[in-house]
């Protein structure tokens, strides 16, 4: 007690004062404070939870997991690129694929038979499990479509996958000077889209002898574009065609039976129930001629259809929708194909070379459909096709009957069809508006 005593008085006495004063205001605080609590019967205070800290990963990892999701396969993708003269059999087994893999994968599903008409630059993506076996294979066929096929327990199978083109309306105009070819490259128009137009006129319009410097045509088509980029251009929605001074108007429009037609304003087809030329790049070597001199029998012999010369093994279109009602040899006119198209009209092509597959007497046709190839079968002293129209069963020169019109949009969808047109129309009017002002500011 004597040093405490000794050891406080080696301090000074203001430290010592200061010292006490504040451990007293310390302590009244401590006893106000308890007392406040312990007198509150309402107040209560809530308990703070325990924060633990967040496990590290490597903790994370040393916890044994109850329920881990299976493994995804391992697979081996491989792309291959089709070069000339490659098959899908010689491609996959140089991946190690074996050729009775190859033809279970080409046979499981007839969407797949596909895969064996590969070309140089399509591009195979395939895939190689763990042991070598092939369990998955994609193909683009296009650049909309692409083939997948996956091998399961239950054997390959397969999806297809078709995106839709983005499509946006352009319109050309032009006014021909030379010819409509050129006239219509510099519009901008492509080949296929300048083959669209002539395709669709050439029942009202000869394209080699008609068109006249001046001429005009006005078109309003798609372009197509995949994520943002163009690809191509589509189909010609609405076209018009100015040939001395005859005004034409032809709207592309798809059935409700899914039927594709060119339509005038009033809803008629523009097409006619027949094509004049059932061979394309052909010449005229004889015409209709009741008082023709046969080459062979040198005797007088009426001729009554049309001969157009051809190399053996052009194709032969039918002239028109119907029913086959005659195939086989038919005495001088060799192998013949007959045609009934409804009551009133038949055609009949002779001296072919062969008959397309599938061609038989029952069988329908569409027009424009590949019956046969032209030979000189018969009484023939050079390939070529004879091709006879009759009417009512009496023989017409083909080159210059009336030929009727195909049907065009039914009663039902006319209305339909009038305010599509209407529609095409003021898109027309509109391209047509913007088009002048540009050639107009510049």
């Amino acid at each position: 007690m004597t040093r405490l005593v000794q050891l406080v008085r080696c301090f000074p006495r203001g430290h010592l004062l200061a010292c006490f004063a504040l451990v007293a205001i310390l302590g009244t605080a401590l006893f106000s404070l308890a007392d406040t609590q312990a007198g509150s019967d309402t107040a209560t205070v809530a308990p703070r939870p325990l924060e633990l800290p967040a496990p590290t990963p490597r903790l994370q990892a040393e916890v044994p997991s109850t329920a881990q999701a299976p493994a995804a396969p391992v697979w081996d993708w491989r792309e291959l690129t089709v070069a000339s003269g490659d098959t899908l059999s010689g491609l996959l087994q140089g991946e190690g694929v074996t050729p009775g893999d190859v033809h279970r994968l080409v046979t499981a599903d007839d969407r797949l038979k596909t895969l064996t008409r590969i070309r140089p630059g399509d591009v195979l993506r395939v895939a190689l499990d763990e042991d070598g076996k092939l369990v998955a294979l994609e193909h683009k066929v296009s650049l909309i479509e692409s083939l997948h096929a996956e091998l399961t327990e239950e054997g390959w199978q397969v999806t297809e996958q078709v995106r839709e083109f983005e499509r946006q309306m352009r319109y050309a105009e032009a006014t021909i000077t030379d010819s409509l070819f050129l006239s219509a490259q510099r519009a901008g128009l492509t080949d296929n889209m300048i083959m669209q137009l002539v395709n669709i006129f050439a029942w009202d319009i000869d394209f080699v002898l008609d068109i006249r410097a001046g001429d005009s045509f006005k078109v309003l088509y798609e372009e197509l574009f995949l994520d943002g980029e163009k690809v191509g251009v589509g189909n010609i929605a609405l076209a018009e065609f100015n040939n001395r001074s005859r005004n034409l108007t032809a709207y592309r429009y798809e059935t409700s039976a899914g039927d594709v037609e060119f339509l005038d304003t009033n809803g008629n087809s523009l097409r006619r129930a027949f094509i004049r030329t059932p061979v394309e790049f052909a010449r005229i070597s004889s015409r209709f001629n009741p008082n023709r001199r046969h080459p062979v029998l040198n005797t007088i012999r009426a001729h009554r259809g049309v001969d157009y010369a051809a190399p053996t093994g052009t194709p032969i279109r039918a002239s028109g929708d119907g029913r086959v009602e005659f195939v086989g040899v038919k005495g001088g006119y060799g192998n013949t194909v007959v045609i009934r198209h409804g009551q009133q009209y038949s055609t009949l092509y002779a001296h072919m070379h062969r008959f397309a597959s599938g061609i038989r007497p029952g069988v329908r046709v569409r027009q424009g459909q590949t019956i046969g190839t032209v030979g000189m079968t018969g009484l023939a002293t050079g390939p070529h096709l004879h091709y006879e129209f009759l009417v009512n069963g009496v023989h017409r020169d083909p080159l210059t009957v009336q030929l009727p019109k195909a049907q065009g949009v039914s009663d039902q969808e006319r209305q339909q069809f009038l305010v599509y047109a209407n529609r095409l129309r003021n898109q027309m009017a509109l391209h047509a508006e913007a088009f002048t002002l540009a050639q107009n500011f510049h």
